[in-house]
């Protein structure tokens, strides 16, 4: 999504990846992106305006270096919106230093493998996240997402509207952890439940 847009979307816990990798498959869901290293990092200015107001700063590097602006969320018939300004720069580090240089700290670096795929009208995301599995669906309605997640035979009611930097927060307050990156390795030998991350399994 490059430009200036409305982001509409909802995640869910996955319990069992590959099965519902599957089903994705077998419903007709089709490959868009292979499965691809990210890595995110979130700024804020000094007070923390951005996190207290609900606005995301954030660059992110995968086959391609992306920095994004999101507007504080509202919930729509049970799925988030937010407006969304994404951009495509040519340097990941040297967008970093200018982000710094005009006063803004790197207040969260976090990172996943994500794979995604064209399903129903939405984009569907398979996540592998340091604290487990998740599916993200994004669409142009709300309807459409919950059309979409039933066909995928996906909870409704277990859906999920935190960020996966607030369940960071959850995880770390369950477990007492004192690290500040969410990274495959701090998580390497974590076990963490869904209850840490305050939510449900979608796909049981």
């Amino acid at each position: 999504m490059i430009g200036d847009s409305q982001e509409i979307e909802v995640k869910f816990y996955l319990t069992d990846p590959e099965r519902f990798n599957r089903r994705l498959i077998e419903a007709g869901a089709i490959l868009k992106r292979p499965r691809c290293h990210e890595t995110d990092l979130r700024f804020d200015d000094a007070t923390g305006n951005l996190r207290a107001t609900g606005q995301v700063l954030r660059l992110r590097k995968d086959n391609l270096v992306t920095l994004t602006y999101k507007g504080a969320g509202e919930v729509m018939a049970g799925v988030l919106s937010r407006r969304e300004i994404e951009v495509t720069v040519s340097d990941f580090d040297i967008t970093r230093e200018l982000l710094e240089a005009v006063g803004y700290r790197t207040c969260l670096m976090y990172e996943k493998y994500r794979t995604a795929l064209d399903f129903n009208q939405c984009e569907v995301v398979l996540d592998e996240m340091p604290y487990g599995w998740f599916c993200e669906i994004e669409g142009p309605s709300p309807l459409s997402i919950k059309q979409a997640a039933e066909l995928l035979a996906l909870r409704w009611e277990t859906r999920i509207q935190d960020s996966y930097a607030l369940m960071f927060v959850h995880c770390r307050d369950a477990l007492g952890l004192t690290f500040s990156d969410l990274s495959f390795s701090n998580f390497r030998e974590v076990a963490v439940t869904p209850r840490d991350l305050g939510v449900s399994p979608a796909d049981i």
